[in-house]
């Protein structure tokens, strides 16, 4: 099979991890580089491709079979629509849009137009939330009840200080973080309803919340409270338990997630499982069977990679959509919303 020709926009720390993805890949190979910046011409010199200032440059020489869009969020509809115009497939990074007007905007003319765009929320990828998918839909947990989540970490001032516009609304972690978390938490345990919440911006003073507690209803009945914060020292969060990007440390002692259901409970991703074998006899007095789901490592931005391959050649559907992706950013902006204004924000109606 031919290898596919990819382009990727955008040479900053995501984008140069794509590049390294496709260079590794036996699927697809690096067409050209998109991004005006000067340093651009030197990576454009180390991978042998050419680079071009723009994406309408780019498609006035030559056409690529997909485009990696891993520029600043406020280009991201921009982009998409113009690989949209071109036909040709994309990969937006998350989030799909920088407002859900625009978000809404490129997702009435993607539907119209049948393209082929998939959203970068990669943790969709991952092969915890496969297993954790699988063992819930297998009946281990019985039916949903609750899930207890955290994204508790610590970003030092240098995080703030290089780019002060993390200090400002906008630039905290519900917006920032928050919706990885939501992408989760919708594969797991279904879609949200409504969600309520609190803010708090009293230990780093800033213009922005630092902490929030969430509470979350689900379609399917169950309930979910939520707590982040950026300015904890604890290592409860996504990235520091999943051991799924190196750049963190990894503490295998801790979970982010526990899902408990009416037959047992599952904590990820230790994936540490306490379950009922014999149903008829569950009761607090009695013991729970104990396992621990085996895994297999598997990079979920190399599988994202080779899914947004069968995706260019129409064998699959994207497994995050416009609509997924623009739903995640939905949920993330009525968090906004119920923190500011005390209100139970019913998603139903966004």
């Amino acid at each position: 099979m031919i290898p596919l020709r990819i382009a990727v926009a955008g040479a900053g720390l995501i984008g140069r991890r794509h590049i390294e993805l496709i260079q590794a890949s036996g699927d697809c190979q690096l067409c050209a580089l998109v991004d005006p910046a000067p340093a651009t011409t030197t990576l454009g010199e180390l991978t042998g491709v050419p680079v071009y200032p723009s994406l309408q440059a780019l498609f006035s020489e030559q056409r690529p079979d997909g485009v990696i869009l891993a520029t600043p969020n406020q280009l991201h509809v921009q982009g998409a629509l113009t690989c949209v115009e071109q036909g040709v497939a994309a990969l937006i990074e998350k989030p799909v849009a920088h407002s859900l007007e625009e978000g809404k905007r490129l997702l009435a003319i993607a539907e119209q137009r049948q393209a082929r765009l998939l959203v970068g929320h990669h943790r969709a990828h991952s092969a915890i939330l496969d297993k954790a998918r699988e063992l819930i839909s297998e009946g281990v947990l019985g039916d949903l009840v609750a899930v207890m989540g955290s994204a508790l970490f610590y970003k030092p001032a240098d995080y703030f200080d290089s780019a002060p516009w993390r200090c400002q609304p906008g630039g905290g972690p519900v917006l920032i973080n928050m919706i990885h978390e939501i992408g989760n938490l919708r594969s797991l345990c279904g879609e949200i309803v409504a969600v309520q919440a609190q803010a708090s911006n009293a230990t780093r003073g800033f213009a922005v919340e630092d902490t929030v507690a969430i509470s979350l209803r689900f379609a399917r009945g169950a309930l979910g409270t939520f707590l982040l914060s950026d300015t904890a020292a604890s290592a409860r969060s996504w990235e520091q338990t999943a051991g799924e990007n190196l750049d963190y440390p990894r503490y295998t002692d801790e979970d982010c997630y526990v899902l408990a259901g009416t037959r047992g409970s599952l904590s990820i991703p230790s994936m540490r499982l306490k379950y009922y074998e014999h149903p008829e006899q569950r009761s607090w007095w009695t013991p729970f069977s104990t396992a621990v789901a085996p895994l297999q490592a598997v990079d979920p931005l190399q599988r994202q990679l080779a899914h947004f391959c069968q995706v260019i050649r129409g064998d699959v559907q994207p497994l995050v959509s416009v609509r997924d992706g623009l739903r995640n950013l939905q949920i993330v902006e009525a968090i906004s919303q119920a923190a500011l204004s005390g209100q139970t924000i019913d998603t139903s109606s966004l």
